[in-house]
């Protein structure tokens, strides 16, 4: 083994160490302060932990029927806004929509016992009546995602005279499609009783680590072997810090919503059976008769795209639409790609409805 051979070991040993020590530097030791969720807004409602965010229009002319976005009660909302350049809401106003944003805030342990009956009929419905006497239109468009698409649904039919347009993002209708949550939520792998019995809230670690361990290597290896590789690329690392930091903001769920969502969509899939009641009231697809469109991640790990491509069939409106986009769960709303090709689009169609 020649000298100069050795040398050129030792360069590249002390480049790898250098690419580590900053790595390191910039996830643990001295992270950077990552600015989320910056797009100008004002707040207009709350009550309890909800705030209401109404965000200042880019354009000099705003369509007149104003959209909400209802997001999931698991995460940050701020997903949907989650920096300069990686931000549906930035879309959104940009093409003139009239925005709005749910944030539904950190549950205390005095909310354990809300229920989906509060979340639909008392905040969703509360937010719907301001946001229409803000902005004087007789109803509303709806986006909602994940969860939030499954509960903006069962608002939907409970209140269908409120609602102009509806628009779903990955939102579970169908939940005998099966995928991880479906397995580890099923009757004879969980006990929801005895689980809300004993921590009263759901516990952001206990959410955290099932995402976590959905999609283990990626999420605990080679999503780090990627950042090590282009820790140089300052782009990059602001982009990864941005979702770490949405990835890891957890917040609990109210113990009685989490114990409903899932005895009546993951265990007996009452919605599809058109047997769900809130408040005694029957949630049933067939009173949805407003313009819908149906945003579908054809590579969702959460939502399987069987759950949510039902929808259409199960609703009475003429005026229906799927997309099924070649992303993830996440990156239906991040990607970078999605923002360029899919989110226009979604504007544009929103618009033509917005008269």
């Amino acid at each position: 083994m020649t000298t100069e051979y050795l040398n050129s070991m030792i360069h590249e040993a002390e480049k790898i160490k250098q690419k580590l020590t900053k790595a390191l530097d910039v996830t643990l030791i001295n992270p950077p302060e990552v600015k989320v969720g910056v797009t100008p807004h004002e707040v207009v409602f709350t009550e309890n932990k909800l705030r209401l965010l109404h965000y200042y229009p880019t354009s000099d002319k705003t369509h007149p029927v104003p959209l909400i976005l209802i997001f999931a009660l698991i995460n940050r909302p701020y997903i949907l806004d989650l920096k300069e350049g990686r931000s549906v809401v930035e879309v959104l106003i940009n093409k003139g929509i009239d925005l709005y944003l749910i944030d539904w805030g950190s549950p205390g342990d005095e909310d354990n016992k809300l229920d989906l009956n509060h979340y639909i009929n008392r905040y969703i419905h509360k937010v719907v009546q301001k946001v229409k006497k803000i902005s004087g239109s007789k109803r509303v468009s709806i986006m909602g995602y994940c969860m939030g698409g499954t509960m903006s649904a069962m608002y939907t039919s409970l209140h269908q005279s409120e609602v102009k347009n509806l628009i779903l993002m990955t939102a579970g209708i169908d939940f005998k499609a099966g995928g991880t949550l479906k397995l580890w939520g099923d009757k004879g792998n969980f006990d929801v009783d005895k689980f809300v019995e004993a921590y009263g809230n759901v516990p952001p670690e206990f959410l955290q680590a099932g995402f976590l361990f959905m999609k283990p290597f990626q999420n605990l290896v080679s999503k780090y072997v990627n950042f090590y590789e282009n820790i140089d690329d300052e782009k990059f690392v602001d982009n990864f810090l941005a979702m770490e930091k949405w990835l890891n903001d957890n917040i609990p769920v109210a113990g009685q919503v989490f114990r409903e969502f899932v005895k009546y969509c993951y265990q007996d899939n009452l919605l599809v059976k058109n047997k769900l009641k809130v408040n005694g009231k029957l949630v049933d697809l067939k009173k949805i008769n407003c313009s819908v469109l149906n945003l579908i991640a054809e590579h969702d790990h959460l939502v399987p795209p069987d759950s949510s491509k039902v929808f259409n069939d199960l609703i009475s409106s003429k005026d229906k639409e799927t997309i099924i986009y070649p992303t993830g769960h996440i990156g239906l709303s991040v990607s970078s790609k999605s923002l360029k090709n899919l989110w226009p689009r979604v504007a544009e169609w929103i618009i033509a409805r917005s008269k």
